[in-house]
């Protein structure tokens, strides 16, 4: 056993016996969801901000001179308010937020946030329940950026319909106000993404924060799968030996899954600041480059016919509501980039030529 599995059964036995004996029937051991069944959906009730999918305009409102100026990787919580129209009426919830990142940190003109609504003031709104969500928010304050927030919003979408085993988003319009000149700074399409600690909930589960898992670690169906997304969409900036744009959740019968998340980097957004680490041999973002390992090479196959069942889903989504509001260009390039990805997986044999027989390590 390793060392990451063997503190995850430490772990979950520790939750398990402090959990009261009803929560205990309830959390009893359950199988890996499986990847195309919404199994995990149901462990933990789902909080009102996901319980719709369409666009939410809010305002938040805060000192943003202080919030630009907050470049440290620890900064400080500073006071914000949420404020969204319902029938009845304003909504404002007093919350916190900080600057969050490494690279949009340094880069970026407005940095990306982590928001906290774990007062005790949110309860009976749509942000009650949601913990310390990021939100996903402009780089800088132009149209093109503007899109890479919708385009990565709709990978997020894709990967919830092919595992719940995923972080769940909702898209709003914010505008951003400058609470001490009381002035309008920006309007533009932000998204919230599900705080880790609610998603490992979700599976009666907590967040493994130790690096080194292994594919002897992980559970090997949700393991393939999130390498097969990410090579669907381009992506390989991600590390889930090294807890890089990942997250391992640990069950409390010691099963680990893997998900994956920050997707901007993916050659499916293309976006202009995004390059591959030198390393990887690839010029350029839109290379694909499969980065699964050759240990798991059994289960690659099995979960072939499960994106080719979702590829009418998948695609709608670039035609609902959300989907007409990228710019129709960056639509077409992008479900042509997945047609792409669609012939390669026409036929296991196809996969097998195409990627799968460039595993990573040992068979």
């Amino acid at each position: 056993m390793r060392t990451t599995r063997a503190a995850v059964v430490l772990a979950a036995t520790v939750i398990a016996l402090l959990l009261p004996s009803a929560s205990r029937a309830q959390a009893k051991p359950a199988k890996t969801p499986k990847p195309d069944k919404a199994a995990g959906d149901t462990v933990v009730k789902n909080p009102p901000l996901f319980q719709e999918s369409t666009l939410l305009a809010i305002t938040l409102s805060g000192d943003l001179r202080r919030l630009r100026a907050d470049k440290d990787t620890n900064a400080p919580w500073r006071p914000v308010s949420i404020a969204y129209q319902t029938a009845a009426g304003r909504t404002v919830i007093p919350a916190r937020s900080r600057t969050r990142g490494i690279w949009r940190l340094k880069n970026c003109a407005f940095p990306p946030l982590r928001l906290d609504f774990s007062g005790k003031n949110t309860k009976g709104t749509l942000f009650h329940d949601i913990g310390r969500p990021k939100l996903v928010n402009y780089c800088r304050d132009t149209d093109n950026h503007e899109q890479y927030i919708l385009q990565e919003f709709q990978l997020y979408r894709i990967y919830q319909l092919l595992t719940p085993v995923s972080n769940r988003v909702r898209l709003l319009r914010v505008t951003y106000v400058d609470s001490t000149k009381n002035d309008t700074a920006a309007v533009r399409y932000a998204f919230v993404a599900e705080d880790p600690e609610q998603l490992a909930k979700r599976f009666h589960g907590i967040q493994v924060k130790t690096k080194g898992a292994t594919a002897g670690d992980l559970e090997p169906d949700q393991l393939a799968l999130a390498y097969l997304f990410q090579f669907m969409i381009g992506n390989t900036d991600f590390s889930f030996n090294g807890l890089h744009n990942t997250q391992l959740i640990g069950t409390n019968d010691g099963k680990i899954l893997p998900v994956a998340y920050d997707f901007d980097y993916a050659g499916a957004v293309n976006a202009a600041y995004a390059t591959p680490d030198p390393s990887l041999k690839i010029r350029r973002v839109r290379e694909r480059l499969f980065r699964g390992y050759c240990a798991i090479s059994e289960e690659y196959p099995k979960l072939l016919p499960l994106f080719l069942e979702k590829k009418e889903a998948i695609y709608a989504l670039y035609r609902d509501d959300i989907g007409r509001l990228m710019d129709p260009g960056r639509v077409k390039e992008t479900l042509q980039y997945f047609d792409e990805f669609y012939e390669m997986i026409a036929t296991p044999t196809a996969a097998q030529s195409r990627f799968l027989n460039s595993c990573v390590g040992p068979r």
